[in-house]
């Protein structure tokens, strides 16, 4: 298995990300580096922003970041671990994931957020906003993964913060939601009804309730606990786990970090079982 760390910020739209985004991508690097034994490939994600287009912030920067991430996953051995950086550190290998592994790539999504707006539907232009809608083939051109997730095949878990345009695919059945607190045969079930034969896990810490992890921006109370989450790791164990990620981290150092090592641990158990 391969860890990669993206410290990329410009898919954020707060003041702040510049500098809070690549620091927690660091410590959080730094800890799975300890925790797991393995080096983490550091991925250079550009220092500058650049102005809104086309309804997107930071929009040339975020393109101009793609090139390092698909070079490193151009020949990968075996099953990737992204550390982020913020959620649109996974447009990238999920866009690789659905390519090499066909129609029946499903993504579950841990985030306290559906991140399924497009630029005509955010309300603030954040990228990070809209990953997964590209993921599922609808928003900018130059976004949007071609060949698309399929609609169905895509499981919001823990996710308590909707815009109206996320509430809207989510009811049309584009995207599948399993609300807190997240049962893991709730999450197993959504699995299996999304009928996948390879599964992609992305993990923004803003899942957790903010009480269990500070070191999120976004964070949302009604969230996950530490436990509950790595039980839901865990249960995804009957399905072939071919990449995950762990993204928003903000926190200032190892320490306040070190909260996310369990999670670690259970990514590891799914992309190495």
């Amino acid at each position: 298995m391969r860890v990669h760390a993206v410290a990329q910020w410009q898919g954020s739209g707060w003041d702040g990300a510049q500098s809070r985004l690549p620091a927690g991508c660091e410590a959080l690097a730094s800890l799975t580096e300890e925790a797991l034994g393995t080096p983490v490939l550091r991925i250079p994600a550009g220092k500058a922003g650049s102005s809104t287009e086309r309804g997107v912030r930071n929009r040339a920067a975020l393109l101009d970041n793609r090139g390092a991430q698909l070079a490193a996953l151009e020949n990968p051995e075996g099953p990737v671990l992204t550390v982020g950086g913020d959620c649109a550190s996974d447009l990238v290998p999920i866009g690789v994931a659905r390519y090499r592994y066909g129609p029946k790539l499903g993504v579950v999504w841990f985030d306290a957020h559906a991140d399924a707006n497009t630029p005509g539907t955010s309300p603030s232009g954040a990228f990070n906003g809209m990953v997964l809608r590209a993921l599922l083939g609808e928003g900018d051109d130059e976004f949007v993964a071609n060949p698309a997730v399929e609609p169905g095949r895509a499981v919001l878990v823990g996710t308590r913060s909707f815009d109206p345009a996320e509430l809207q695919a989510v009811r049309a059945g584009l995207l599948r939601h399993v609300p807190p607190p997240a049962d893991p045969a709730d999450v197993v079930a959504a699995v299996r009804e999304a009928d996948v034969e390879a599964l992609y896990v992305h993990v923004d810490v803003d899942v957790l309730d903010p009480r269990e992890f500070p070191g999120a921006h976004y964070g949302e109370p009604g969230g996950l606990t530490v436990d509950r989450l790595v039980a839901c790791l865990d249960a995804l164990a009957e399905f072939d786990v071919v990449g995950a990620a762990l993204a928003e981290c903000t926190a200032a150092d190892r320490t306040e970090a070190s909260v996310l090592v369990p999670v670690v641990e259970a990514l590891y158990r799914r992309l190495t079982s």
